[in-house]
């Protein structure tokens, strides 16, 4: 090297070495950065590393009158820059004299007796501690060998360790390696003399480094694949696209093998699936897998699904989508992969009106449907806190809301208990049912409660009111803990939420602009009507003159000297009686939902969480039942048949053709006349059964339906149990 004159070709100490034949010019990159005589007076690709090749030799002329104080030999191009400090050194010289390096800004160096040091607390020095890289013991002593972290207490380093690490993360992943801070770290290295290299690391520059990352798994796994073209065949947007599972991304199935629909997006492995079981924390998806099937004897076949790539279908054509929707778990005899193909004078078609009479219509409902999934999911994630103790509470129905208030308040109850319900009926007799459905009926009596309380005001979309008797009992902070609670243990949501109660809770009131829709006093809103459609000065000040008392004591009187100030009082107005006069309210509110983490999750979440907070549910559709039920079938019953009956039983009810409701059907089997948000556990099934009449079992959520020869014996049987048995339990 012309400026050290040494012969090593060592990168990580001096840099890399460069030799120019053409100029017989061989140099240290660090040599030449850290010379005192030398700038970078070109580009990046001119001369070595931008330094010019007149230059280089410049600075070469110029140590070469310098002699080191180290080695005693000339060319020394590199000196202290401490004041009135005159010593000069080679850089292999001064890392041997553990001089300091600053490989930043000006590119200082400083002598071993000016060099910066680390200040140590004297407790803190003394002891051993282990590198956090080499792992290897280090002294805790304020010596040039041995760095301490500036972020974390108990971080000791060796300095050729940190060097190392530095050389190999470069700038964009060089950080502390015990509490991963970045800025404080590099800046406190850097002043101690390590160098960071401006580069991506060194496992990002390696060629075909994640190659295998990018490999997508392609296999079919199922037991029996019906791909004629092999396990391996991937045709996207098609019955034989692969989905990977979910959780390991390890196993794959065909689309077509595990009877799933194009737009399904969750599928699970065998192994994932028994480990999920296995620790507590597994609930079936909605659309499942059908590769849980262990029997594979009987005929291969496969319920076909029109492309996607299909033209869209007119409004006015025809549909079976209630046939293609639906779900039909295989348990005895049948193939996973088993089609059931029936001659067609035995085949039920059901030939539905169009539902969604525009694109629009379509994509909202859609964007509905992904929302619901998404908070179900949100939900579950927080009922992981519920644990098996449980908690009871003895529930007037006639007092619903003093009972329900007494049995959150007593000592015993936690939200992290298991509810139980005990009504008592008319003669204070309890009557127990520790089904679900007791359960959502508590909740849904207690929201319908809460909705026609004083706690709120406004219609159809509420606000808090102001009761200072309700602010003295705390009860607003009760009415959002009950609220969370009812959320995540299966309940109803509110659903009367204004969008501005809901954006209080989320993003703060100082955040949030009311309208006039959300002034629920009648003497109020009409002040403010006047005022905002005041049409001259003279009728704006009349007006605020009229109602003075009032503007005085909410706070809100402003020097009025032009028509367009009545803007800045209605909004005035409006923030103090919809926000500020309920500030004491909303605060309890707020801390209310933080049972279980509900608030959190809808801070989190806003989008999901406002369609169930500030809408009610949708009405129930045929569809929506088809595609709640999983059909479970035997060996010795012809499911597609009864799958027939079902769904036109479904049509006729939806379109008005039976004495019951689809909201009776639901009632029937699971004891909730809507679907909670959470969604149901155990997720509703159907069994066709050699029965005389349709049972509903509340406990499992399972429907259990005749076999029947015909349709007309099938709609007459289920129509006459479904009506007696809810009229019964009304009366």
């Amino acid at each position: 090297c012309v400026l050290c004159a040494r012969t090593d070709d060592c990168p990580e100490k001096y840099g890399e070495k460069r030799t120019y034949v053409e100029y017989k010019l061989t140099v240290h990159y660090y040599c030449l950065l850290m010379s005192s005589g030398i700038w970078q007076r070109g580009e990046e690709d001119e001369g070595v590393y931008g330094f010019l090749i007149k230059d280089i030799i410049k600075e070469v002329k110029r140590a070469s009158r310098l002699k080191c104080n180290i080695c005693k030999k000339k060319g020394a191009s590199i000196g202290c820059v401490a004041p009135k400090c005159k010593r000069s050194y080679h850089f292999p010289c001064g890392i041997q004299k553990e001089c300091i390096f600053q490989f930043m800004e000006d590119f200082r160096s400083y002598c071993w007796e000016h060099k910066p040091v680390q200040n140590f607390a004297d407790k803190e020095s003394g002891g051993t501690s282990q590198c956090t890289i080499c792992l290897d013991l280090v002294e805790q002593l304020p010596v040039y060998n041995v760095l301490k972290s500036p972020c974390c207490k108990n971080a000791w380093f060796h300095r050729e360790c940190l060097q190392y690490q530095a050389l190999s993360a470069g700038i964009f992943f060089f950080r502390c390696s015990v509490c991963n801070n970045k800025d404080k770290f590099q800046k406190e290295m850097l002043r101690m003399g390590i160098h960071i290299p401006e580069k991506d690391a060194s496992w990002e520059l390696e060629e075909n480094a994640y190659q295998d990352l990018l490999q997508c798994y392609q296999h079919c796994d199922i037991k029996r694949c019906l791909c004629k073209k092999g396990r391996d065949y991937n045709e996207p947007d098609s019955k034989w696209e692969i989905k990977r599972c979910q959780y390991c991304g390890s196993r794959g199935t065909h689309l077509a093998c595990s009877y799933m629909k194009s737009w399904e997006q969750n599928w699970e492995c065998m192994e994932c699936r028994s480990i999920f079981a296995k620790s507590g924390n597994y609930s079936k998806q909605k659309k499942r897998s059908l590769a849980t099937c262990e029997k594979t004897d009987g005929p291969p076949c496969l319920l076909e699904e029109p492309s996607p790539k299909c033209p869209r279908q007119s409004p006015g054509s025809q549909r079976s989508f209630l046939l293609q929707s639906s779900k039909i778990m295989c348990q005895n005899n049948l193939s996973p992969c088993s089609p059931i193909e029936l001659p067609a004078s035995n085949r039920v078609t059901v030939s539905l009106p169009p539902l969604m009479p525009s694109r629009n219509l379509s994509l909202r409902k859609k964007h509905l449907r992904q929302q619901i999934r998404e908070v179900s999911n949100i939900l579950k994630e927080l009922k992981l806190q519920v644990n098996k103790k449980t908690t009871t509470l003895n529930i007037n129905a006639k007092n619903i809301w003093n009972s329900s208030l007494k049995g959150f308040r007593q000592r015993s109850f936690s939200p992290t208990n298991t509810i139980e319900i005990k009504f008592t009926n008319c003669k204070n007799r309890p009557k127990t049912d520790t089904s679900a459905a007791s359960k959502h009926h508590f909740f849904q009596l207690l929201m319908l409660h809460l909705q026609n309380s004083s706690l709120f005001e406004g219609s159809p979309a509420k606000n808090l009111s102001l009761d200072f008797q309700a602010v003295k009992e705390n009860l607003y902070f009760e009415a959002g803990k009950m609220i969370a609670v009812s959320l995540v243990h299966g309940g109803p949501s509110p659903g009367f939420f204004s969008k501005t109660l809901f954006n209080c809770l989320v993003y703060g009131p100082e955040n949030v602009k009311p309208a006039l829709e959300d002034v629920a006093d009648v003497d109020v809103a009409q002040t403010i009507k006047m005022i905002k459609y005041a049409k001259s000065l003279s009728s704006l000040e009349s007006t605020i003159y009229n109602c003075y008392e009032f503007l005085a004591a909410a706070g809100c009187l402003r020097p009025i000297t032009a028509l367009h100030d009545k803007n800045m009082l209605v909004n005035d107005i409006l923030i103090h009686h919809v926000i500020k006069r309920v500030k004491s309210p909303l605060e309890s509110f707020r801390q209310g939902l933080e049972t279980l983490g509900v608030l959190e999750k809808m801070q989190m979440h806003p989008d999901v969480f406002s369609s169930i907070l500030c809408h009610k549910p949708e009405r129930l559709s045929a569809e929506t039942i088809c595609d709640l039920f999983t059909i479970h079938s035997s060996s010795d019953v012809n499911e597609v048949e009864g799958a027939d009956f079902w769904m036109g039983y479904l049509q006729d009810v939806e379109s008005g053709e039976s004495v019951v409701t689809l909201e009776d059907i639901l009632l029937f089997a699971t004891g909730c006349s809507s679907i909670p948000p959470i969604g149901f556990d155990p997720e509703p099934t159907i069994k066709f059964l050699h029965i005389s009449y349709p049972v509903g079992n509340r406990l499992l959520n399972c429907l259990e339906l005749p076999i029947t020869k015909t349709y007309e014996k099938f709609k007459k049987k289920m129509e006459f149990t479904i009506r007696n048995t809810l009229r019964v339990e009304r009366e």
